[in-house]
């Protein structure tokens, strides 16, 4: 079980036996060391997506190399945990968001650990392990405080906040709030077969509901503060009762995926994308 927390959420609370793992990638360097430990005698990793210090602006977050070394440290499922923006008057700052769809509006983010000689089409129309984030719902609502679940995430590039005009715009496409993280990790876990579910914190409205309302960074963040522990609640429920072992479509997702033969894999992308391709290789 692994946890990449977004905005505010920098630690895990409850871990022991704690061992920090910096795993080097073919992609890169990931956003930090991943701490890894024990939790209520569960083995859980733990990434900080913008870095313990919150160094990294959302586009340079390193998501194919977040992803890959998650998986090279045996990771199966993903509780991302994020900061967003609520684009309706139903969803407040401060309540917790269960978002099953996602809209991509970014121009500059890796989409794939595909390409450069191996082929996979990933089936993605259902970008969230549903399995997963139903367990996120029960341990949510198990909690005092509203809860939204289904609906639908933009990823935009950011790191501006949306204009009016595009924040009306996501509005009209029936879209539910919107950040700039999680759709790249969400593409990248499932061509790493690794279930994947975001809890989205709300800090604010964007910028749609009055013409005199607009998101500042600085009441953003004073809101997560209000809003991180129960997130870790949420989460700390999850991993102490999600069953790892059980079977799911997502662990399995590059078998109608792939569309490279194995024996036609080289040496070079077998190296490259040795943690990606180890079930299917072995397979044959």
């Amino acid at each position: 079980m692994a946890v990449i927390g977004g905005s505010g959420f920098y630690d895990l609370p409850g871990i022991t036996d704690i061992e920090e793992r910096f795993v080097p990638t073919p992609f890169g360097a990931p956003s930090d060391a991943v701490r890894l430990g024990r939790l209520n005698g569960r083995k859980v990793a733990f990434l900080a997506r913008h870095g313990r210090d919150h160094t990294l602006l959302p586009n340079e977050v390193n998501s194919q190399a977040n992803i890959y070394a998650l998986k090279v440290l045996g990771a199966t499922h993903i509780l991302s945990v994020s900061a967003v923006g609520s684009l309706r008057e139903n969803i407040a700052p401060g309540d917790v968001v269960l978002p099953h769809q996602f809209i991509d509006r970014t121009v500059d983010r890796p989409r794939s650990f595909f390409g450069q000689g191996v082929v996979a089409h990933i089936a993605f129309a259902d970008p969230i392990c549903l399995r997963l984030s139903g367990m996120m719902e029960n341990a949510a609502r198990s909690i005092p405080g509203q809860v939204h679940v289904g609906g639908t995430y933009v990823c935009i590039e950011g790191p501006q906040f949306s204009t009016r005009a595009e924040s009306e715009l996501w509005r009209q496409w029936g879209a539910t709030v919107v950040g700039m993280t999680n759709l790249p990790e969400a593409r990248l876990a499932r061509e790493a077969e690794i279930c994947y579910a975001t809890l989205a914190l709300p800090s604010d409205y964007d910028c749609w509901r009055t013409h005199n309302e607009q998101v500042t960074a600085a009441e953003a963040f004073a809101t997560l503060k209000r809003t991180v522990d129960r997130a870790k609640l949420i989460v700390a429920n999850v991993l102490s009762t999600v069953d790892a072992a059980a079977p799911c479509s997502c662990h399995t997702a590059l078998d109608a995926a792939l569309v490279t033969l194995p024996a036609n894999i080289g040496t070079p992308h077998r190296q490259r994308l040795a943690a990606i391709l180890e079930r299917r290789l072995k397979q044959g």
